[in-house]
């Protein structure tokens, strides 16, 4: 069985205060929840704050982006995955649509990535998902195998035994738009289809979530679909009663 996975992606929000006070309400009722994993990603500015809040707890840290070089030099600005190990964080969202569009990354610079986390053992959070152009125009399987297809030449299929993959339907991204459950379902079972023809067991091992404008009162319905296991949570993230509901939801999908 695989373990609903709910991370929450706050993008460039957060403050001292934000974090003592959503923490200070999330992490304590986030304990009573069984058979669900649960990460919180804050600036990386941040991350010593969030693991502060967080040192009793079994909610993890991660972060939202990491430079596709390895070690440490010269590159002013970005944070590596040997400075993750030294801080402990576990994951690291990699090749969020954000910083596909913002900042040009390209399938190849995310497979870097990807080959670069699991390198030092972390995990990453792989982002794949169309722009509404792209799904209008019946590209959506067209895109996401491209997107997957560049990491398996990477990184190998076994590998994806270590990797979550989070599909992200761009045009769902903080729009209030959601893929219905039917739609997102149709996209994640195209996903573990593809992976199964390179490995059918490491296809039903790897975690797939769902982010796009998830909230309480859609998480149940997502998460209930057969080939969703859990979400990256953007704007609902950052309110912890919110964060909360959609991290129970994804707990009682274990019973699905």
């Amino acid at each position: 069985m695989r373990i609903p996975f709910v991370a929450g992606n706050w993008k460039m929000h957060g403050s001292k205060a934000m974090i003592q006070d959503h923490l200070g309400q999330f992490t304590q009722q986030a304990e009573a929840l069984n058979n669900v994993n649960i990460a919180v990603c804050p600036p990386s500015l941040y991350v010593s704050a969030v693991q502060s809040q967080l040192t009793s707890s079994s909610v993890k840290v991660g972060v939202q982006n990491v430079c596709d070089q390895a070690g440490f030099g010269a590159y002013t600005g970005e944070v590596s995955v040997d400075m993750l190990v030294d801080m402990g964080v576990p994951y690291a969202i990699v090749g969020h649509s954000e910083r596909r569009a913002f900042y040009c990354e390209t399938d190849r610079q995310v497979a870097d990535k990807v080959a670069i986390v699991l390198d030092k053992n972390l995990t990453p959070i792989l982002c794949i998902g169309e722009t509404l152009e792209e799904r209008e125009s019946d590209q959506t399987e067209h895109v996401v195998k491209t997107q997957l297809i560049a990491v398996i030449e990477k990184v190998g299929i076994a590998a994806f035994a270590n990797i979550v993959i989070a599909y992200e339907p761009i045009w769902a991204i903080g729009t209030g738009k959601t893929a219905s459950p039917e739609q997102a379902q149709a996209v994640h079972a195209f996903i573990r289809n593809l992976l199964a023809q390179h490995d059918t067991a490491v296809a039903q091992q790897v975690v797939i979530q769902y982010g796009g404008s998830v909230k309480p009162d859609n998480a149940a319905a997502l998460f209930a679909q057969p080939d969703i296991d859990g979400g990256l949570i953007g704007g609902a993230s950052l309110d912890p009663m919110d964060f909360l509901a959609i991290c129970k939801a994804a707990s009682q999908s274990c019973l699905k």
